[in-house]
C-alpha cells in the first residue's frame, strides 16, 4: 500500500487507450509496483478549449494530446523509472504520430508537474537518446512541457483494453527495448 506520499505522472504517447493499458499491464495496482490509478484524458490543448471531449479532439483543432494521467508512490516507483519505461513503450521520433495514428493528439509529450520532475525528465531523455536512439541515427522528439489543465476522457475509454481485450491497440506500444 501507498506510504500516504503520491505523485503524479502525465504522458501522452499514441492512443491513450494502449498507453494506459502497458503501464498497467507491468505496474499493476493489485501488485503494489507503485502505480496507485490511472485515468485517461486530454491535455496540453489551446487556453480557450475548455472540457474538449474525444470527437473534437480527434480534429485537431484543440490541440490537445490524448495522455494518461498517473498517481504514484515514489517510494516504490521513481519518476525516472516511469519515464524510462513511457521511451520504452513508444517510437519518441515520430512527430504527431504512433504506427498509423496521426495527428496532433498522438504526439509524444512529458507533462511535467514539479521542476524536480522536469530536471529528471530531461536527464532520462538525454541517457535513452544516447543509449537507444544515437547508434541508429534517429532524433527524440518528445515535447517536455508544463502539466496544464486536464480533462477525464469520457468513460468508455478508461481502462479501455480492459474492458475490450480484443479493441484496438497501436502496435507500437509495446516494450522496444
Amino acid at each position: 500500500m501507498s506510504g500516504g506520499n503520491t505523485e503524479i505522472a502525465t504522458f501522452a504517447e499514441g492512443c491513450f487507450w494502449g498507453v494506459e493499458h502497458i503501464f498497467l499491464k507491468y505496474f499493476p495496482p493489485s501488485e503494489n509496483k507503485g502505480i496507485l490509478k490511472t485515468s485517461v484524458g486530454y491535455t496540453g490543448g489551446k487556453d480557450d478549449a475548455k472540457n474538449p471531449d474525444y470527437r473534437t479532439v480527434c480534429t485537431g483543432s484543440t490541440d490537445h494530446a490524448e495522455a494518461v494521467r498517473i498517481e504514484f508512490d515514489p517510494s516504490i516507483v521513481k519518476y525516472d523509472e516511469l519515464v524510462e519505461f513511457f521511451y520504452r513503450t513508444h517510437d519518441p521520433t515520430t512527430k504527431n504520430q504512433q504506427g498509423k495514428d496521426v495527428g496532433t493528439q498522438y504526439r509524444s509529450a512529458i507533462f511535467y508537474h514539479t521542476p524536480e520532475q522536469l530536471e529528471i525528465a530531461k536527464r532520462v531523455t538525454e541517457e535513452v537518446q544516447k543509449k537507444h536512439f544515437d547508434p541508429i541515427g534517429k532524433k527524440i522528439v518528445t515535447e517536455i512541457v508544463p502539466a496544464g489543465e486536464w480533462w477525464d476522457a469520457e468513460d468508455y475509454h478508461q481502462k479501455y483494453l480492459f474492458k475490450n481485450p480484443s479493441g484496438y491497440q497501436c502496435p507500437n506500444h509495446r516494450l522496444h527495448w
